[in-house]
């Protein structure tokens, strides 16, 4: 798994479609479920007439963390849902990639029940993201 100034990601041999499926239900499993789905693809086609790769944004939510987050820290509203992103590189190579809640906290200052959330969130995406990397794809 890679970290990036404000995300995590891995690659995977997965097709998109299969990677997708696999992304949704490895964050089922870690309590987050996907509120939304943006198809990039569709709607760059659609407004601006262009082609682009396949790629999803998943708008993945954590409803008791969300919760304990908007206690803590009202306006952090504007960091959710954790974004969840999916594109295709080749047919066998596609990435799947998740905002870091950690790094999108140093936005909000300090908060100590905000960065326990935080914390939490980060650690259930990383595992999520693991149990991916880790499958058996063949």
């Amino acid at each position: 798994m890679e970290q990036t100034a404000y995300g995590l990601r891995i690659s995977t041999p997965l097709a998109f479609d299969q990677a997708v499926a696999h992304v949704t239900d490895a964050l089922k499993a870690e309590g987050f479920g996907v509120l939304t789905t943006i198809d990039m693809q569709a709607k760059l086609k659609e407004k601006l007439d262009r082609d682009f790769r396949k790629y999803v944004i998943l708008g993945a939510c954590n409803p008791p963390l969300a919760h304990r987050a908007l206690e803590a820290e009202l306006e952090v509203g504007l960091l959710l849902p954790c974004n969840v992103i999916v594109y295709e590189r080749t047919a066998s190579d596609t990435v799947i990639g998740a905002m870091a809640p950690l790094s999108a906290l140093g936005i909000v200052g300090d908060n100590k029940e905000l960065q326990e959330v935080a914390t939490e969130a980060d650690a259930r995406l990383r595992r999520a993201l693991a149990a991916i990397e880790g499958a058996d794809v063949g």
